[in-house]
């Protein structure tokens, strides 16, 4: 049985002092779900039809769109990079309230229609502009190497609705690489970019800004340095290209130093989520193999950014690969658990 997640939600509310609490959606009495441990989960799937993870939430015209990855069952060995993750097409999710019924869209897109793509479409997200819904995923590409797989690229598909069908550009966005897109637009219509994850997602073969087939499968291994870092490119009018080459995502500790390393509480493993609030510019990641959802909090889209704490704990599951999105006054935060597979 392959490693397949649910996707739930639950609410947040951003306090004056900058922290973020999760409040729970408790189920009645009696009746409430809990885990082979017996622990209680924070919230229940939105959807049980289908298996997804990686959720990119976004309002659009007053409705809610959640995107995202659509896990299927295969015979793969489970392994550390996630070889074992096939998913091969994109399904939207649609509500017109938060706790209300879910509508799951087709096939918004298939890895067979995208003309770069050879495997692994992995978490996407979405964004709006000028009548045109964009599409944002990575796939490994068709230069395969020894072990037939391809490396990470980044494409962008689009549609004149946000449930798709969404039609890929040829070939992927040029300049970028890993995986995770999520795309930001600030007040001044400018977007951004943010990407990047490490082991599975192959940043850390990036280090040099060119690829190494042969370098780490996890991550530099100098935990008494700057820790790998996601990373940013303002886009182009087009919302296809980026304006400028990426930059480095920097996660500053309390005294302004780097994160390091070896730090894995705090280091950026993966799924880069930002939004802004009260003029301040909010960093979101996965610590990944230590399972926290940290943010982080900056003056600028580029950062840099301080850490300020946790806004969830370790889940059932692994990275809980997130959005946070503003929908009637208050602040969602979607998540990924494994409580549909409990593995």
């Amino acid at each position: 049985m392959r490693f397949s997640l649910a996707l739930t939600l639950a609410a947040t509310a951003v306090a004056a002092t900058g922290t973020i609490a999760i409040a729970q959606q408790a189920a009645p009495a009696g009746k409430e779900p809990r885990s082979p441990e017996g622990k209680r989960y924070l919230s229940q799937p939105l959807v049980t039809s289908i298996y997804t993870a990686d959720p990119s939430a976004h309002v659009f015209n007053g409705k809610i769109y959640v995107y995202p990855s659509h896990d299927i069952d295969v015979t793969k060995a489970d392994d550390d990079l996630g070889n074992q993750y096939a998913m091969r097409d994109y399904r939207v999710l649609s509500m017109d309230r938060i706790g209300g019924p879910v509508t799951v869209g087709g096939v918004a897109l298939d890895v067979k229609d995208v003309p770069w793509a050879s495997q692994q479409m992995w978490a996407p997200d979405a964004a709006y502009k000028n009548g045109t819904y964009y599409l944002y995923f990575p796939a490994r590409d068709k230069q395969l190497d020894k072990n037939g797989l391809g490396t990470f690229r980044i494409g962008v598909a689009t549609s004149k609705s946000p449930t798709g069908p969404f039609k890929a550009d040829p070939k992927p966005i040029a300049g970028s690489f890993s995986m995770d897109p999520a795309v930001f637009t600030d007040a001044d219509g400018k977007s951004y970019m943010y990407f990047g994850g490490i082991w599975g997602g192959q940043l850390q073969r990036w280090a040099t800004g060119k690829f190494d087939p042969n370098g780490s499968d996890t991550d530099l291994g100098k935990d008494d340095q700057p820790a790998l870092s996601g990373k940013i490119a303002r886009m182009n009018p087009d919302m296809k290209s980026f304006a400028e080459t990426p930059r480095d995502v920097q996660i500053l500790d309390e005294s302004g130093k780097p994160v390091l390393g070896g730090d894995h509480d705090r280091r950026f493993f993966e799924a880069s989520w930002v939004f802004k609030r009260g003029g301040k510019y909010y960093y979101t990641y996965s610590t990944g193999d230590t399972h926290f959802l940290n943010y982080a909090i900056g003056d600028n889209p580029y950062g840099p950014f301080t850490y300020r704490g946790h806004i969830l704990k370790p889940v059932q599951g692994w990275t809980s690969h997130h959005s946070i999105v503003e929908w009637n006054k208050k602040w969602w935060l979607f998540y990924a658990d494994t409580q549909m597979s409990n593995k």
